[in-house]
């Protein structure tokens, strides 16, 4: 069975904890580099890494190694504080990619 992660702040990832997904709290984003890689290269019953918003910048060229790969999938989300858009146009560029235009509109 796959699992799914949450990768962010720990208030971002408690929530999450309590739906039953493996959570991965991180305090800043040299932790969060040692986690992603871990998660998306040595574990393979990772099928989804959820990551919060903040953390994409610093995560920005390990993401881009996993854009096109099946398993893991890649998540963008918003943190505690909100989104910053990230989330959002990471999304509607994997809708791009799979559909061939933003449905999105």
């Amino acid at each position: 069975m796959y699992k799914i992660a949450v990768l962010g702040g720990s208030d971002t990832v408690m929530g999450f904890r309590a739906l039953g997904l493996d959570t991965y709290p991180v305090g800043n984003s040299d932790e969060a580099k040692l986690v992603f890689h871990r998660l998306a290269a040595e574990c393979q019953d990772v099928a989804i890494i959820y990551i919060e918003e903040t953390l994409a910048p610093a995560l920005s060229a390990e993401i881009e190694k996993y854009k096109n790969s099946v398993r893991p999938a890649i998540v963008l989300i918003p943190g505690r504080d909100g989104s910053t858009g990230q989330s959002l146009t990471a999304l509607s560029e994997a809708v791009k990619r799979a559909v061939g235009t933003d449905i999105l509109l």
